[in-house]
């Protein structure tokens, strides 16, 4: 069904909606768009939708980083915006009918502009399909529900269960009793994945106070799978917020608590459908130079993976948040663990990225690290066992302005995004690291404006 015919059929079957929310991702990973009434969706939905190529290329802040080419020096032109197909939905969490879309950026000759995360993560699976070979992926979301009461000098707690505030040592990890306290909520997220087409699965208690988890289905087309993990966290948001409560994304809301992160699982598929990744008695060759490839070049793409001065604070050791370029079996300990529990199962779940990034440039990066490995029939090196990492793993960056000097110098992000988003990325990320250059915190004001 083209999408006029789709698009009226929804309107008919929805005569309540009111208004439409249109949005693109940026380069952090958040929506930004426009609401548009209903008289003018059709015109948008079929027509496209006009917003500034610099809306790209925002600091967390939402503000223009010229540096990046998109905005100062340029008029700050339009470009043209079309429907994503299949994400034409309702909005369950507001009060007034509203349905959303999620869009695309289109060059005027119909390409994908080089700007929009969703175009970068499609020009990776472009190499994938020239060798017929297709991706199936899934991610897992941690997140934490916290008080939506904040001050500076608390910015961040745990919010209310029917036994009354949390206390910050809690783990109760797996705990049905901790799910059915948020029962409202949880329910709430499941209906609206259900009505925006988000393959939800399974929910479970996280270590963290208020602390939790939804995975996501996998499927064979890593654009969705990236589309469902950023509708996702639309969808916890609103519904956490509808239930007079926040919900975070952060890596690391707690200091003293668990970080959360975005696993990443996938294995390849061939043109008959075979996964490519099982072998005869165990993982084939192919899993094991997606797995070298993966180690090799991680380091150069801790900027993705940790994007953000907070994404550091997770990657700690002893909480499985790696902090060493390794793998292993089942080990959740490694930064990449390969699991072969069955057959048909057989894949490989990348551990290191934060629940803070942008999920088509993590895809991207993770996908043209497996299919570098396989082309150069990269060796991943020993498994660990526990804990135990070798002296020849590689440590990973754990300074946020060291990652993105590696980032930017990198020829594997070169060759995996693109020379131009390369340099936008690190356009952004410089001028986010210039900011926090000039903010002093309150534990600096704690330890020095007395003492020295």
């Amino acid at each position: 069904m083209d999408i006029d015919s789709y698009a009226r059929a929804f309107f008919a079957e929805n005569p309540d909606i009111e208004v439409l929310e249109a949005f693109v991702i940026d380069v952090n990973g958040v929506p930004r768009g426009k609401w548009i009434p209903r008289e003018r969706a059709l015109d948008v939905l079929t027509k496209g939708m006009a917003i500034p190529r610099s809306v790209y290329a925002l600091d967390v802040w939402g503000r223009d980083v010229n540096s990046a080419g998109l905005a100062e020096g340029t008029g700050d032109p339009d470009g043209i915006c079309f429907p994503v197909p299949g994400t034409l939905s309702r909005v369950t969490w507001l009060s007034r009918p509203t349905a959303q879309v999620l869009l695309q950026m289109k060059n005027p000759d119909g390409t994908g502009f080089f700007a929009d995360p969703r175009q970068v993560l499609a020009n990776v699976l472009e190499r994938y399909a020239k060798l017929k070979l297709t991706p199936v992926v899934a991610t897992e979301l941690e997140f934490y529900l916290i008080d939506p009461v904040r001050s500076a000098l608390d910015p961040v707690r745990p919010p209310n269960t029917r036994d009354g505030r949390w206390h910050t040592g809690q783990t109760q990890v797996l705990s049905i009793s901790e799910l059915q306290d948020f029962e409202e909520v949880f329910y709430g997220i499941s209906a609206a994945a259900r009505a925006q087409g988000v393959p939800a699965d399974t929910t479970l208690r996280e270590n963290g106070p208020g602390q939790y988890e939804i995975n996501l289905n996998h499927v064979p087309d890593a654009l969705a799978a990236a589309d469902y993990a950023v509708l996702l966290k639309r969808i916890v948001k609103g519904v956490a917020r509808v239930n007079d409560l926040d919900a975070t994304f952060m890596a690391k809301p707690y200091g003293m608590q668990a970080g959360s992160g975005m696993h990443v699982h996938f294995s390849v598929l061939d043109e008959h459908g075979h996964n490519i990744y099982v072998g005869e008695d165990g993982p084939s060759d192919a899993l094991m130079h997606s797995v070298g490839g993966l180690l090799e070049n991680m380091g150069e793409s801790m900027a993705v993976f940790a994007p953000h001065q907070n994404s550091y604070r997770r990657l700690r050791p002893s909480e499985h948040a790696p902090t060493y370029a390794s793998w292993g079996f089942d080990n959740r300990s490694a930064a990449v663990r390969v699991i072969t529990a069955s057959k048909p199962a057989t894949r490989i779940e990348q551990r290191v990225a934060g629940a803070d990034t942008n999920p088509y440039l993590v895809l991207a990066m993770i996908l043209s690290a497996a299919l570098a490995g396989m082309k150069e029939k990269t060796a991943p090196g020993g498994a660990i066992s526990g804990d135990d990492h070798a002296i020849n793993h590689e440590p990973l960056p754990t300074n946020w302005d060291l990652a993105v000097q590696r980032f930017a110098k990198s020829s594997f992000a070169y060759a995996a995004l693109g020379q131009k988003y390369r340099s936008l990325y690190t356009a952004c990320k410089q001028q986010e690291i210039s900011e926090f250059s000039l903010r002093v915190t309150d534990v600096e004001y704690d330890a020095y404006i007395r003492t020295v």
